[in-house]
């Protein structure tokens, strides 16, 4: 990945943290108790992860470190899902594993970055098992569009204020950056 590209990506991924830091540290901005609480803290350490992994610094966490934070987020939202939960626990474990298999899957490339998370050395290597990451840029294709598509629909109804398009439009574009990224991977 060029430079230029890792460090647009760096911001832009890092500016998709404020809403849910914002609503993180005022209680009061919160609405949907612990499932929003929940949806922050996932979004909030997707956004992290994915800073660290498109940052031309590198991560400060190694690259093992990661796989265990997003196994255990994975596992906590697949166990959410199976007990009935509604805060989006299906999406969340799906980006989780999607994370994971970016930190796995991505070769090692002769080692000169050490055992920490980046991607921005990674530019003619490809991740193992390319289909994995075809389909699952397709999956955040398909929903960034939907999310984009459904909130842009509510807020021109008049059926969602300013406060409530944050949430979407960051996914929506996680989204896009996490499809970006799998494809950037296998072309």
């Amino acid at each position: 990945m060029p430079i230029p590209v890792a460090w647009a990506l760096t911001v832009g991924f890092a500016l998709l943290a404020v809403p849910s830091v914002y609503r993180l540290a005022h209680v009061d901005a919160v609405r949907g108790g612990r499932d929003a609480r929940e949806n922050d803290l996932a979004e909030l350490l997707m956004v992290v992860a994915m800073v660290a992994m498109v940052s031309p610094l590198g991560g400060p966490i190694p690259a093992a470190g990661w796989q265990a934070v997003l196994v255990l987020t994975a596992g906590w939202f697949l166990v959410a899902a199976f007990r009935g939960r509604r805060c989006c626990p299906v999406h969340h474990t799906i980006a989780a594993v999607a994370m994971l298999y970016m930190v796995s899957a991505m070769p090692e490339h002769d080692m000169n970055h050490g055992p920490w998370l980046t991607m921005t050395g990674m530019s003619s290597a490809h991740p193992a098992l390319p289909l994995i990451a075809a389909l699952a840029a397709a999956y955040f294709g398909y929903d960034a569009v939907r999310i984009a598509t459904r909130t842009f629909h509510t807020a021109r109804t008049g059926g969602i204020r300013d406060s409530g398009i944050a949430r979407p439009a960051a996914r929506a574009a996680m989204g896009v950056g996490m499809g970006y990224l799998l494809l950037a991977a296998i072309l």
